[in-house]
């Protein structure tokens, strides 16, 4: 079993910070969303400080725009370091997309065109924030509604030849890779079995809206049975993956999340025999 398996997590929300602090649930680990805690002090700061004494935090971003064209922007990773060097976290997150142009911030996570022009400036950029933080960072795949014409990769190739020329790992998304799939036609498998498994540290799994002729990923609903047979798949092909549940709106009380954290330990117990339940609570 790979040496960086934390188990499984939540998403911290501030819906749940005080039943965190009060019953102090099982779970293995939460993630942050850095911006969130990007401030000069505050309650947030105040709860982040608490349940970190407790629990393995992960760090993940929305605003490092690392495939934007603009540059990158210094005070945002300075404010980024600094809530690593206080919060030290198992790891740190962004996605492989871009958000700014000319300095505006989209605040929508925008798809790339899949090309060597764009691999070679994703590449020198990642290169830099790792640099400037001291660390690898993870990136982490999209879901998508629309493709560039100009591509002339498949999602999974871009993703993987990144990771592996820029040095850094991979945040395999399972909803995106079915939201995707289902939006442009691919098969997910094929997703799956095109990143490198040394690369991949942590899953993502969340709900969706299901239009019929297109999915929206709006982290709004339970994990649906295709997204968990996929998850299924990816812990057949990776192994042990540290999984991490979203939900970002329509938040449900706290049991409700750690039971669809339940029904991802049981799958992964089901699969990997020598993921012992004491390694996975």
């Amino acid at each position: 079993m790979k040496n960086h398996f934390l188990g499984f997590g939540l998403g911290l929300r501030t819906d749940h910070y005080q039943t965190i602090l009060d019953q102090s649930p099982d779970v293995d680990w939460f993630e942050i969303i850095s911006e969130n805690f990007m401030v000069g002090g505050g309650k947030p700061l105040y709860y982040l400080d608490a349940i970190k004494e407790r629990y393995p935090i992960v760090m993940h971003g929305v605003s490092l725009s690392i495939g934007s064209s603009d540059p990158l922007n210094q005070t945002y990773l300075k404010q980024l370091k600094t809530l690593i060097n206080r919060v030290q976290p198992q790891w740190v997150s962004d996605h492989l997309c871009w958000t700014t142009h000319a300095h505006i911030n989209s605040h929508d996570l925008l798809p790339l065109p899949y090309t060597d022009e764009t691999i070679d400036h994703v590449v020198n950029r990642i290169k830099a924030v790792q640099d400037f933080l001291g660390r690898q960072i993870l990136i982490e795949n999209l879901s998508s509604y629309l493709t560039y014409k100009d591509s002339v990769y498949d999602e999974w190739t871009f993703l993987n030849t990144i990771a592996e020329q820029a040095d850094c790992l991979v945040l395999l998304d399972i909803n995106n890779i079915y939201v995707s799939a289902r939006n442009h036609g691919f098969d997910p498998m094929d997703y799956l079995k095109g990143i490198n498994k040394n690369r991949v540290r942590q899953f993502h799994l969340a709900g969706h809206t299901d239009n019929g002729d297109h999915v929206i990923d709006t982290h709004d609903h339970a994990i649906c049975a295709a997204v968990w047979a996929l998850y299924a798949q990816a812990l057949q092909h990776f192994g042990a993956v540290s999984t991490m549940i979203e939900r970002d709106d329509n938040i449900p009380e706290f049991a409700e999340l750690h039971n669809e954290l339940q029904q991802a330990k049981h799958i992964a117990q089901q699969i990997i025999p020598q993921l012992k339940p004491e390694l996975a609570s």
